[in-house]
């Protein structure tokens, strides 16, 4: 690190704060440390950095949710991320479909000594995990969260996703569309039908179908059954997320429609059951590794800089539609 201070003629306080994703040093500074980290090849000692920082980067990970291809997404993001921080994570599993942990798991985990906790959706939006947490004073990350006081939110923008979702639907020639909601308790899944609407006023002689489900495709194959026995039945289904949809796929199956030439459908998260049935779904892809790469990140930096725990912010990564081979032009 001494080498690297020298090399970009900053002190070694300030290649430290690079490295460690702390705020503090200007653009131009941190261009020239990590210039003379790529010169050098550099590398952090991981050891050694978790021996100095073993009580800042001790950090609870809890989660809970229906969808297990989002979850292996989710906790691979937290791993890769922090091993290479030297971060020690302790995790704690909720409920079944996406309810709290027990009271006295929660209180066991804060008392274990982590100095701050990442939350997995839909426990960013428990009032009951938020309020524990916030009464003991820890940081927090939530992902998929929005406006939750005092944590940090890292998320996508639901809304225009869903938004260019539907809008790709409707320039394909769909005008009976069928949404299959999500978890009523997430702002993710209000954002996503607000987006749908959105998209459906836009355009002229749209008739839609709602149909609830929770994000699990058990939930999806109630939903998709209720669509699909809607006279008339819709032309295409956008599922809030993959799980959903690849239920929706298994119903137009069992009802011997062809995907996606009698029925076309979409997703949500572009998580691996988008690839693991025929066709590939069509789906917006929501980097959920990087989410929570970033989310480590970030409370990682608050609790290395003393920031308080009111100081949240909303950070806000980009989206993606990925075109597979489930749409198609209505017949």
């Amino acid at each position: 690190m001494l080498d690297v201070a020298a090399e970009a003629g900053v002190s070694p306080m300030t290649v430290s704060r690079v490295i460690n994703a702390r705020p503090g040093v200007g653009p131009e500074a941190r261009a020239m440390v990590e210039a003379a980290i790529q010169a050098l090849g550099y590398t952090p000692n991981v050891a050694a950095r978790s021996l100095v920082t073993s009580a800042e980067l001790r950090i609870g990970v809890i989660y809970s949710n229906p969808s297990a291809a989002f979850m292996s997404d989710f906790l691979t993001g937290v791993y890769e991320e922090a091993s290479t921080r030297g971060a020690h994570l302790v995790l704690l599993k909720g409920g079944q479909g996406g309810r709290p942990p027990e009271a006295a798991a929660l209180k066991r985990l804060i008392a274990s000594g982590v100095s701050g906790v990442i939350l997995a959706p839909p426990l960013g939006e428990s009032p009951a995990v938020i309020e524990a947490l916030g009464k003991a004073g820890l940081p927090m990350a939530a992902v998929g969260a929005y406006a939750v006081e005092g944590a940090i939110c890292v998320r996508i923008d639901d809304r225009r996703a869903a938004y260019e979702m539907t809008r790709e639907l409707i320039a394909l020639g769909h005008r009976r569309l069928g949404f299959i909601l999500g978890n009523p308790d997430q702002a993710a899944s209000a954002e996503r039908l607000a987006g749908f609407y959105s998209a459906v006023r836009e355009a002229d002689g749209v008739m839609t179908a709602i149909a609830q489900g929770d994000f699990s495709f058990t939930s999806g194959l109630a939903a998709a059954e209720q669509l699909l026995d809607a006279a008339p039945p819709p032309t295409a289904i956008f599922a809030s997320n993959d799980d959903m949809a690849a239920a929706a796929v298994s119903v137009a199956h069992r009802r011997h429609l062809d995907v996606p030439g009698e029925l076309t459908v979409v997703g949500f998260d572009d998580t691996p059951a988008a690839v693991t049935l025929w066709p590939p779904l069509t789906t917006v892809h929501q980097p959920v590794r990087k989410l929570a790469a970033e989310a480590l990140g970030l409370l990682a930096a608050q609790i290395a800089g003393g920031e308080p725990v009111s100081a949240g912010r909303d950070r806000v990564l980009d989206h993606e539609i990925i075109t597979r081979l489930s749409t198609s032009q209505p017949r």
